[in-house]
């Protein structure tokens, strides 16, 4: 049976802070309350809703708007990084979410993994776009430059992906 609930702070995947929401027992027992993340919603806790509604709309503006200025300072870098690759141009593991997220840091840009939005690693060398996903639904879509180690950026146009080996002409057998 589904408790109702009410949030104490935003939680992914559930709600916002001031919601009244149903989950399952195990959650809240396990993660909500011991964190502190939400209550039971009962007369008393339900007045506490509209000034916690209150306070969500007035940190949704301030998250909106360092959202928004994050997002000017992602548009304007360029990111790229160097990776290993074999002979025949296959790269040695591949590019993740976190490894995406490392670069910004280092760039003093507050991005998390969890707001790097990738399907699958990135395997392949040569430009990619990422869709980086911020607070209050704002996202970019910036682009990564993945370099084999060895070659300069000025020379990346040359690098030819490999030829899968399906689609490779056959030798001529004599």
């Amino acid at each position: 049976m589904k408790q109702q609930l009410l949030l104490l702070e935003d939680v992914d995947a559930l709600g916002k802070k001031g919601e009244i929401v149903s989950a399952k027992p195990g959650f809240v027992r396990n993660f909500l309350f011991p964190k502190g993340l939400a209550v039971v919603a009962s007369a008393n806790t339900l007045r506490k809703q509209e000034r916690l509604r209150s306070e969500r709309a007035k940190q949704a503006v301030v998250d909106r708007q360092e959202s928004e200025e994050l997002a000017k300072q992602i548009e304007s870098i360029s990111l790229s990084i160097k990776v290993k690759v074999d002979p025949e141009g296959h790269m040695y593991g591949s590019v993740s979410a976190g490894d995406i997220a490392a670069l910004l840091q280092e760039r003093g840009l507050p991005v998390d993994r969890k707001n790097v939005m990738l399907t699958k690693p990135i395997k392949e060398t040569g430009l990619k776009e990422v869709v980086i996903k911020l607070k209050e639904g704002i996202s970019i879509v910036t682009k990564l430059t993945i370099i084999p180690e060895g070659i300069n950026v000025a020379g990346l146009e040359n690098v030819v992906k490999p030829i899968p080996a399906e689609t490779a002409p056959e030798a001529p057998s004599a």
